[in-house]
């Protein structure tokens, strides 16, 4: 995937749970993002699941260091 961009998925099991990291995928774009995610990710039975762009995150950290993935 030449156009690939890496994006980090969030589930939850609960509606009462917060969102938590459960890992990430490689996708050309939001739609195959998501279903990259649900197949990759269905051990559980999440209620509810959420892919973002990497490149969407704006880290904000004590001493300005950026998070452990890079930009």
């Amino acid at each position: 995937m030449a156009d690939a961009q890496v994006y980090e998925v969030f589930a939850r099991k609960d509606h009462t749970e917060a969102l938590k990291h459960v890992g990430s995928v490689n996708a050309a774009d939001d739609d195959l993002a998501k279903a990259y995610a649900w197949t990759m990710y269905d051990e559980e039975n999440w209620v509810e699941m959420c892919v973002v762009p990497r490149g969407a995150f704006i880290p904000i950290t004590h001493d300005g260091a950026l998070p452990l993935w890079g930009n």
